[in-house]
């Protein structure tokens, strides 16, 4: 039997589209909604699950970002060519983006057994969204948002990038919060560090995605209850998308701040009384 429905598996796939861009932790949502759902958080099928699905949501990002990528891709192909092109903001943010990956992956492929074990636990996502809102609270107010997307550097990249790294160990602090968090303290402004944020999520998550492809198809999940999720997060998620830049253009981030504390005091709630196995 399948270890998720396809019935579940649009439900996890609107958690996905709706959180994976927004700084709430999409990991942390769709571990509560699991829980609530009584699926098995660590089993093996369902980490998987959750991993694929989110290549929907890059998928989204992908369509939406579409001219800006190719435009940042053709920078870095004729800079392998000719010299004068390696000059060009775009070729040299190409190649920011592929070295702000590798700190992901080495530890990701190293502490991969705790990820799947002991940090999956539901207090560990209820422990991290809330300390989460507090480095975003101070991110959004220390911050002076005075440098936009063309004034970021390979030092920017890398920081940021790294940042990845305490959502992949903590779930529930965000990846988007952790490194828009780190943008903004860099001073980058709100839609600058918004952008970069998505750009450095796609070979991150295209990567997780494709590497637990084996488990999601191959540990008890039909593919048909993986191509509904994959498909409805997409959709979900690029309306996600428009909506949160057309936001952070005119808004602080302290409403998510707000939700974030909310709902990890309400998953401990939950945790305490029973009604949501850890």
């Amino acid at each position: 039997m399948s270890a998720i429905s396809v019935m579940q598996a649009a439900v996890l796939g609107v958690v996905e589209g709706v959180t994976e861009f927004l700084p709430i932790s999409s990991t942390g949502h769709l571990k509560i909604t699991e829980g609530l759902m009584g699926i098995p958080v660590d089993d093996k099928a369902v980490v998987g699950f959750t991993a694929v699905i989110q290549v929907g949501a890059i998928a989204a990002v992908l369509v939406y970002f579409f001219k800006d990528i190719v435009r940042i891709v053709s920078a870095w192909g004729r800079g392998l060519v000719d010299r004068e092109e390696r000059y060009h903001h775009d070729y040299k943010f190409a190649w920011w983006v592929i070295y702000a990956t590798a700190p992901i992956v080495v530890v990701g492929l190293a502490a991969k057994p705790l990820i799947d074990g002991p940090l999956a636990s539901l207090w560990v996502v209820a422990g991290s969204l809330i300390a989460g809102s507090g480095l975003m609270w101070v991110a959004d107010h220390v911050g002076r948002h005075k440098r936009g997307e063309d004034d970021t550097d390979l030092r920017d990249t890398m920081i940021v990038g790294s940042a990845q790294i305490l959502a992949l160990l903590f779930p529930g602090f965000s990846r988007s919060g952790a490194t828009m968090s780190t943008a903004l303290i860099l001073d980058l402004d709100r839609v600058a560090a918004t952008r970069l944020s998505f750009f450095l999520g796609i070979p991150a998550l295209t990567g997780a995605g494709l590497y637990e492809l084996k488990d999601a198809l191959g540990s008890g999940v039909d593919p048909l209850p993986v191509a509904v999720g994959t498909a409805v997060s997409f959709g979900v998620a690029y309306a996600s998308i428009a909506w949160l830049l057309k936001y952070v253009a005119k808004h602080s981030f302290n409403a998510f701040v707000v939700y974030r504390i909310v709902i990890g005091l309400l998953l401990m709630g939950l945790l305490a009384t029973g009604v949501v196995n850890a």
